[in-house]
């Protein structure tokens, strides 16, 4: 029996961390695809609700925990949030430094998912580890690109995981200028690291599927937004204000899902590295951009596998831009400020990029200044659409000239590409047929 007349399905059950629980489920019958979904079936988490009744400060550091890879995108995009809610306007000084923790976040995250999670694929390994024994100087380059961006957002944030120095109206801890010159020295060690990094990735063939899709981030006249901006449309090529961000995420239902979908312009839409490079290459560091054309990113790209490829460009960019940050804050030094505040009633609005996208937060507070309603979108929720429209495109025309297990690693990657919060349960997956 040939491919194209065979009947078979593919469940690949569960994939996990995708701010929970997720299913693939691929039929096919006499060479024709019936069936392809992106099932989510995780529990609700209720973040939200455990938010009722808390103080403005007690927030962001409580809805941080709603993620242990992306804590400090969480914890930045509620902390505006709160602040406009609460009618803080922040310094200079502080916007500084939380670009700066956001940064290391990118470092940290991009790293983990390249390296540990995403290089695998390309060379036939079921997981990281036999790298150790056949390229072991990749994988302790990976580590030490790791444990930099790990101390870095320990110097910022004062810990690596959930760090607490960040606050409303500034920093219960300014971070040490010694140790940020020692990051900075660091940095500029691991350049050659970053260079092997770029030369890796070059050796990877990725797979040439292309679906034409919106791209939505954030987007700021002066700078490469990751911390503040409107929200962008690729397809609209105008941006909205965060504040109007229902209009942008239009969440909804489906049945084969307990995440909510999200649409804009079209029937769906991307965030991540890969959206953020569409919609702003011309603000990358130099640097950056010579490394995306090393590598073959041009704009517009929409071939969602090359998100691998805008990760490594993020990592240059996140690197050199992290570089003249630490040299500002020592030039100038750092003040202490007043974040002495007193809660009052309102409702406020925050986004921020982390890796894997554009992340909305919501808080409002009553009159005695405790909050009584939250809302979060994350990345993740507002890619599960596109990522199905996606496998839609892409299994008919992989259907006739790869094999079962040629379709079934080819979807893994492609899930994978979009680093849907599954780092810990990358070749993790129990993949069953049934024929």
């Amino acid at each position: 029996m040939t491919i194209e007349t065979k009947t078979y399905s593919i469940d690949l059950h569960h994939v996990t961390r995708v701010e929970g629980h997720g299913n693939i489920r691929i039929n096919t019958r006499d060479g024709v695809v019936e069936e392809v979904k992106l099932c989510i079936v995780e529990a609700n988490r209720f973040f939200e609700s455990f938010t009722r009744g808390m103080l403005p400060e007690e927030i962001p550091w409580v809805v941080g925990r709603i993620c242990g890879i992306c804590c400090v995108g969480h914890q930045l995009s509620a902390t505006r949030a709160v602040e406009d809610a609460q009618g803080i306007v922040v310094s200079p000084q502080t916007v500084l430094l939380r670009k700066m923790l956001n940064e290391s976040q990118f470092l940290q995250s991009h790293v983990l998912h390249v390296y540990f999670l995403a290089v695998p694929d390309f060379v036939g390994a079921p997981s990281v580890l036999p790298l150790i024994k056949t390229h072991p100087e990749v994988v302790k380059r990976a580590l030490r690109l790791k444990k930099l961006a790990n101390d870095y957002t320990a110097v910022m944030g004062g810990r690596t995981l959930h760090p607490m120095s960040n606050t409303l109206k500034g920093w219960r801890k300014l971070p040490s200028p010694d140790a940020i010159a020692q990051i900075r020295d660091r940095l500029l060690a691991a350049v050659p690291d970053l260079k092997e990094t770029v030369s890796i990735i070059k050796t990877l063939k990725m797979p040439p599927y292309e679906r034409e899709t919106e791209f939505v981030s954030l987007k700021h006249p002066d700078e490469y937004a990751l911390y503040e901006g409107e929200v962008f449309s690729s397809d609209s090529k105008t941006g909205v204000a965060v504040r109007d961000y229902r209009q942008v995420t239009n969440e909804f239902t489906v049945p084969h899902s307990t995440s909510k979908w999200s649409r804009w312009h079209r029937e769906a839409y991307a965030v991540g590295a890969l959206a953020r490079i569409n919609n702003n290459f011309d603000q990358l560091r130099p640097q950056a951009q010579e490394i995306a054309a090393d590598l073959g990113l041009r704009v517009p790209c929409f071939n969602p596998y090359m998100n691998n490829v805008a990760q490594v460009v993020e990592i240059i960019h996140c690197a050199y831009n992290s570089l003249a940050m630490m040299e500002t804050v020592l030039n100038n030094g750092l003040q202490e400020e007043d974040i002495r505040h007193t809660p009052v009633p309102g409702r406020g609005f925050g986004a921020v990029e982390v890796p894997r996208g554009i992340l909305f937060h919501e808080y409002a507070f009553d009159a005695s200044g405790r909050c009584c309603d939250a809302n979060a979108i994350i990345p993740t929720s507002q890619n599960v659409n596109n990522i199905e429209q996606d496998m839609k495109a892409f299994v008919p025309q992989m259907l006739s000239r790869m094999s079962k297990e040629e379709l079934t690693l080819h979807m893994e990657m492609l899930l994978r590409a979009y680093d849907p919060c599954i780092s810990c349960s990358v070749h993790m997956l129990d993949v069953t047929f049934v024929e």
